[in-house]
């Protein structure tokens, strides 16, 4: 089976990066990823927001943008997915060519813009999907709307009633002057009209918001001081980085977009506990960015995380690095003597925070 994988992996890695990515749902769509034997262990268990899952590890958004495998996931080992990023009515993104790997550093630039089939379409599909998955919409806006806040508020009106959660991603880099609601006028408003929304759906979903790495430090200290203004169910960190950390001289390095993958790891995980200091213990933190392996995924607990996601490190090692990561987590679970992955949270959010830690 190994040999497979790997054969089948390096098929799609000498594909374009997204007829590879179509080649991927597709394959999900047709159960041609294997399903792991057995339920995850207690030890895995994981609750935040309200959400119960089998276990802490997410697949990320940006994978599944329409919906299309959500459900399909889950039933390969994520604990959780994230759909999307949906926008209101279906736009085509940027031109191509717009998804480049770095092979070697283990990293994609993206340039996208929000690809969306739409709100409608996206709702179609999550319609009845109660099948036990846990299954999250990310919110985002139109390229050519006249007000992103609007977009938000449709997103919630529409998705609050279907998803489990709900994410407001405004810290994509590639639909300009979208994350200026980062700034904390435009903050105030966006959180205020989403959540006056939520108020008005018939159940309460967890509305959770999307940041950037690139944030310095007096916006994000300007960003929690917003949040505790409202009822915020918790944040995802973070998004992609118009940075390039430790990709100087790769092939496609200069390419505009937002970088993912190993590179950003060090960088998102100090953003998040430098988050994690501000909002406090209590907030859930979802982290993203960077997730490579077990280890790295008990660091982004230890800076504070209660839950995670991944996906570009899925283009260069396969689906079976979810059991891998897992297997990883039970050990951990094992070897600090806690009942759960839960207690492996916070355990080094100082050292992240101040730059003291990285790998």
């Amino acid at each position: 089976m190994a040999g497979a994988q790997r054969l089948t992996r390096e098929m799609l890695l000498s594909m374009h990066p997204e007829m590879a990515h179509r080649a991927t749902i597709a394959a999900l769509r047709l159960g041609a990823v294997p399903a792991p034997e057995g339920r995850d262990p207690p030890a895995l268990a994981t609750e935040f927001a309200g959400l119960s899952v089998p276990n802490p590890l997410g697949m990320a958004a940006g994978f599944d943008k329409d919906a299309e495998v959500a459900a399909a996931l889950c039933e390969i080992g994520f604990g959780f997915v994230e759909a999307g990023t949906v926008t209101p009515r279906p736009q085509p993104g940027n031109p191509r060519p717009r998804v480049f790997r770095l092979e070697s550093a283990e990293a994609v630039i993206n340039r996208l813009g929000f690809n969306s089939a739409g709100h409608q379409a996206v709702a179609e599909r999550l319609h009845g999907h109660r099948t036990g998955a846990t299954i999250g919409v990310n919110l985002g806006a139109n390229a050519a709307s006249d007000d992103f806040v609007a977009d938000y508020v449709a997103g919630v009106r529409r998705f609050a009633p279907l998803a489990d959660y709900l994410t407001v991603n405004i810290s994509s880099p590639n639909t300009p002057g979208l994350r200026d609601l980062q700034a904390a006028e435009a903050l105030k408003r966006l959180l205020g009209e989403v959540l006056a929304e939520r108020a008005r759906a018939a159940t309460r979903v967890p509305v959770f918001l999307k940041l950037a790495p690139d944030l310095e430090e007096t916006e994000m200290d300007a960003i929690a001081g917003v949040m505790a203004g409202f009822d915020l169910d918790g944040l995802v960190v973070s998004n992609t980085t118009v940075s390039r950390p430790g990709v100087a001289g790769h092939k496609n390095a200069n390419e505009t977009g937002g970088l993912s993958g190993r590179p950003l790891f060090n960088l998102a995980t100090r953003r998040l506990a430098q988050m994690r200091l501000r909002v406090g213990d209590e907030m859930p933190i979802i982290g993203v960015g960077g997730i490579y392996s077990a280890r790295s995924a008990l660091a982004k607990l230890a800076a504070g995380a209660n839950a995670l996601q991944l996906y570009t490190a899925l283009v260069f090692h396969g689906m079976e690095l979810i059991g891998e990561i897992k297997s990883g987590l039970v050990r951990a679970v094992r070897d600090a003597e806690v009942e759960t992955s839960a207690g492996l949270t916070g355990t080094a959010v100082d050292d992240w925070a101040s730059g003291k830690a990285e790998i």
